[in-house]
């Protein structure tokens, strides 16, 4: 019989909006209440404080362990953990969604912060199973560095101009490479918009490769 009981929450958005400082903060509080907690992030992301910490953009951080897929996870999970954080959801296998709710099925509260859409703004990796399995769901905004509304948005960024479309889904990197975007400033070129129809002599249409 169950003497806990447990939930998932996640905590998502753009990047730059908080959700990794949101993590924190909750597992923090979780430590302060005595409460036994495990805390996890992809082995993709070693930005700032290395593969080894869970770290916010503003330089707060706590010990994590790395892991390359959703597995890993259930088998580190320890038997008397109360509390599982896992930070950089979208990196990690749709398994994580089987594990998330295995951990809050036996009583384990499982908070996961992970980017919700991919710099294309389409749902990223696991992102909209978890969101539909959540009891509880955040999520955080930036602000637009174009215009300054609310950021919804993942801007990627080659040499300072828009990526195209048919790049890699996933490329990690910070503000050089990313910024957040409104849905308004958001762009995402594909190569074939980047032609432009000019007439040629005789009446005839061709193309011609432009910005």
């Amino acid at each position: 019989m169950r003497t806990r009981q447990g939930w998932i929450e996640v905590v998502s958005g753009v990047m730059f909006s908080g959700k990794s400082e949101e993590l924190i903060r909750r597992v923090r509080r979780a430590l302060i209440a005595g409460r036994r907690t495990q805390l996890f992030k992809s082995h993709l992301d070693d930005r700032y404080s290395g593969q080894f910490h869970i770290s916010s953009h503003d330089g707060r951080r706590l010990e994590a362990e790395p892991v390359s897929n959703a597995a890993q996870i259930a088998e580190r999970v320890r038997s008397e953990t109360q509390v599982v954080a896992i930070d950089e959801a979208q990196f990690l296998d749709d398994g994580i969604c089987e594990v998330a709710d295995a951990l809050a099925d036996a009583g384990v509260r499982v908070i996961v912060a992970g980017t919700d859409m991919d710099f294309r703004a389409e749902p990223f990796g696991p992102m909209g199973p978890l969101l539909a399995r959540a009891e509880r769901i955040d999520k955080l905004n930036a602000i637009c560095v174009v215009c300054g509304d609310p950021a919804t948005r993942n801007q990627r960024l080659i040499d300072g101009d828009p990526a195209p479309a048919e790049g890699p889904t996933i490329q990690v990197g910070g503000a050089e490479s990313y910024e957040a975007r409104c849905r308004r400033c958001h762009e995402v070129p594909k190569r074939d918009r980047a032609q432009v129809e000019l007439p040629l002599r005789g009446g005839g249409v061709g193309w011609e490769g432009g910005k």
